[in-house]
């Protein structure tokens, strides 16, 4: 009598998708359409333009890397370049650490600290056009601007602020750490406020100075959000582009056009979509750059 064969039955079976996921699926589709409709589409299509001479956004012969040379040959692009790095720079030294002292000070604060808080995000509330448009009132070079009013009751000299090339990135600096100092404040001092205040009391018990507390408690604890925030600013400051068109245009004589706005340039005043498009880019590549190396650095403190 012949035995039948039982082939024994697959235990792990390959699931390319499980039913129970779909509902996390169809919630997260509308998303999903969104970003490929704004994002990538954009981006390959700007990739694109940048491979062929236009005619208004159409394309209309293959040029290859032309525009790309173009770009880099053009000495304006060298200026928005050095620009890009001087507002990364004035950011550092002039954004940077304020945030973490304010915090630093605040988390000392006993009585209206709520006020102090609300005081210091305030800025982040104020439309962003708005903030830069005020800003551009207050340092008018003329004689009868506000700043220059205020220096001439003292009998100071009035200053050329946003028309000096050696001013304007640092005080187009100084408008984005008033606009953005607050909300960067508040992350520092949540993390001073979960430092556990035991430690804090048995230093002092120890004898540590004020300065001993903050350099061998305090910082420690902030060092992975400051090296966090730090890495961010830089790719913030880097796509700056409206603070400079508003308060100063990109002048005088270039000297704040940053290289978000020399694209603005060739796109709406030179008429070269294409060449823009390279610049863009180049641009992504930087941002794409300095991204990696963020999460680069993240994966290292984590």
């Amino acid at each position: 009598m012949e035995r039948k064969i039982v082939q024994p039955k697959l235990q792990n079976k390959i699931v390319l998708f499980d039913k129970k996921e779909l509902g996390a699926w169809l919630i997260m589709l509308p998303s999903i359409l969104l970003f490929l409709f704004f994002i990538w589409i954009p981006l390959l299509s700007n990739i694109s333009l940048s491979f062929y001479d236009t005619i208004g956004y159409t394309k209309h012969s293959f040029v290859g890397l032309e525009k790309y040379r173009e770009v880099l040959a053009d000495p304006i692009f060298l200026k928005a370049l050095v620009n890009t790095a001087k507002y990364t720079f004035w950011s550092v030294i002039i954004g940077f650490a304020i945030p973490i002292i304010l915090a630093l000070l605040l988390s000392e604060v006993i009585h209206l600290k709520g006020f102090f808080r609300t005081a210091l995000y305030f800025p982040n509330i104020v439309p962003g056009l708005a903030a830069v448009i005020m800003w551009k009132f207050l340092m008018d070079p003329d004689p009868s601007g506000v700043l220059n009013s205020i220096l001439n009751s003292g009998s100071i000299s009035p200053l050329p602020w946003l028309n000096s090339q050696a001013l304007v990135i640092p005080l187009i600096v100084l408008t984005m750490t008033w606009k953005g100092a607050g909300a960067t404040t508040l992350i520092y001092l949540a993390v001073l406020q979960s430092i556990d205040n035991t430690y804090y009391e048995v230093a002092r018990l120890e004898g540590a100075s004020v300065w001993q507390r903050i350099r061998f408690l305090t910082l420690p604890y902030l060092l992975p959000t400051i090296r966090m925030l730090f890495i961010l600013q830089i790719i913030s400051v880097a796509k700056v582009f409206y603070e400079p068109l508003v308060m100063t245009g990109g002048g005088p004589n270039y000297a704040s056009i940053s290289l978000l706005q020399l694209i603005y340039h060739y796109i709406f005043k030179m008429g070269d979509v294409s060449k823009a498009a390279a610049l863009g880019v180049i641009v992504a590549i930087i941002l794409f750059t300095l991204t990696a190396i963020y999460l680069r650095i993240s994966k290292k403190s984590s």
